[in-house]
């Protein structure tokens, strides 16, 4: 019987089941003690290399900068907080371990650690038969520091990490609050199902391309000396752009743009760290395909510091609608 697991080491299916308790098929499996109180939870993900086709599924589980990106249970339909997805959220107020293990195909599981839920929220997705739904999200942060976790130890070490942490990550109720923008009532379904549909395929566009593809948003919105700022040389700012002459009020106004082809959610930390990147006469804007938080938006308009312009997927994609912009030479 395995009694710990290892940071990088793979298991079998079986393994997993017997020696955490959990059930044996499914991407959220808890673990609960007589009284239903859970004990800890396994999270099953699939690396991104085996996924089988992301074209028709761009929204597949994703890790970003050591943040899982998990989409809740439920595959058509509105997808509600209950069950399985429900048994989450009570990480938010007692330590209990979860576990992550990744798919590397042939039946086997990585395992990737342990993870701290840092926020949940609310966002529009397309399906496979091309129905607009509502899902919940899932971001987690994969601590992988602990290389070899105990399983009877397990409660005490997420207790101590958890405590760590929050402090450095600055998880309070704004960074948890994630903004999403919603178009007017009258034109609700209409206009989520066509940002959502370019947002989809902008999330399977190369990162580097996707620069490429903000630069030609800039261009076609009047800007000039649009540049993309090779990767080794970026030093936060992706592109830079310059407000035409015509414009007698902002003429010449140097902008740089960040931007981030993520899934998950914009913080309040990128936020501040793209204001220290921005030269001293340049405005700011940061364009993302997912959301901002709430501390994230706070902090962007600042009373006493540089003001900062968000762009997130759903005006991004309207703003590609609005122009007309082929997606597909950017593939």
């Amino acid at each position: 019987m395995i009694t710990e697991f290892r940071v990088g080491e793979k298991y079998t299916n079986d393994q997993i089941r017997f020696a955490l308790n959990v059930e044996n098929i499914g991407g959220i499996r808890p673990s609960v003690d007589a009284n239903k109180n859970l004990n800890h939870l396994v999270i099953l993900t699939t690396a991104e290399q085996y996924v089988k086709n992301i074209a028709e599924n761009p929204y597949h589980d994703r890790i970003e900068n050591n943040i899982l990106i998990y989409t809740a249970q439920g595959r058509t339909g509105d997808q509600e907080i209950s069950g399985r997805n429900k048994r989450i959220l009570e990480q938010y107020s007692t330590p209990i371990p979860f576990y992550v293990f990744s798919n590397e195909g042939r039946q086997t599981y990585a395992f990737l650690g342990l993870l701290e839920l840092l926020r949940h929220f609310q966002e529009y997705q397309i399906d496979k038969k091309n129905v607009l739904r509502k899902v919940w999200v899932f971001e987690f942060f994969i601590h992988k520091e602990i290389p070899i976790v105990p399983i009877q130890n397990a409660k005490d070490i997420v207790a101590s990490i958890f405590k760590e942490s929050r402090k450095l990550h600055e998880i309070d109720r704004e960074e948890r609050e994630v903004i999403l923008f919603e178009p007017p009532q009258e034109i609700y379904e209409a206009a989520n199902y066509e940002a959502e549909e370019i947002r989809s395929h902008l999330l399977q566009i190369n990162p580097y391309r996707f620069e490429s593809l903000v630069k030609d948003v800039v261009e076609a919105n009047g800007f000039t000396n649009v540049t993309v700022t090779p990767p080794s040389q970026d030093g936060g700012i992706d592109v830079n752009a310059y407000v035409v002459d015509s414009n007698y009020f902002f003429s010449k106004t140097h902008v740089q743009f960040q931007v981030k082809r993520w899934r998950h959610s914009v913080g309040s930390v990128e936020i501040n760290s793209f204001r220290g990147a921005l030269h001293t006469t340049a405005k700011g804007v940061f364009i993302t395909t997912s959301h901002y938080t709430k501390a994230a938006i706070q902090e962007a308009e600042h009373s006493v510091k540089p003001c900062i312009s968000l762009i997130d997927g759903f005006i991004f994609s309207r703003l590609i609608k609005d122009i007309g912009i082929n997606l597909n030479k950017y593939f």
